[in-house]
């Protein structure tokens, strides 16, 4: 038993990884890989840095969409990573810290509180909902 739950932590950590790849892929401009990591349901959930709120699938892929076109470029890294495994559901909470280009061109240093939730669906562990916060020290 405890062989199969470390097993299924493991799981749920590559697909956290997948979605971090995934990430530098839209900062680029690429959005397909992020197609991959989502689950494509209709109770999915996005609530990224900019303050949208997607609920469905079809509305996060826009949002993903919509910040690839603007390959704004920067690095995504994330740190503390804090993994809760059931049988079909996983709670990733961690921070993400690194710099981004804002649309105006200028580099900005940022951090954030995350927590990210995989669902397991035909064998794979896919993300059903993404929530950023950004740390209030970095608001100033």
């Amino acid at each position: 038993m405890a062989v199969k739950k470390e097993q299924e932590r493991e799981a749920v950590l590559e697909a956290a990884a997948g979605f971090y790849k995934a990430l530098g892929a839209v900062l680029a401009g690429d959005v397909e890989p992020m197609k991959g990591v989502w689950s494509h349901a209709d109770d999915v959930t996005y609530m990224g840095p900019g303050g949208a709120f997607c609920a469905g699938w079809a509305e996060a892929l826009k949002e993903w969409e919509a910040q690839a076109a603007m390959k704004l470029g920067g690095v995504v890294k994330h740190d503390a990573l804090r993994v809760a495994v059931g049988k079909d559901l996983a709670v990733v909470e961690n921070r993400e810290y690194g710099e981004a280009i804002t649309v105006s061109g200028k580099g900005r240093r940022f951090s954030l509180r995350v927590t990210s939730v995989f669902r397991k669906e035909k064998g794979a562990w896919k993300m059903t909902g993404h929530h950023t916060d950004v740390l209030s020290y970095m608001k100033k």
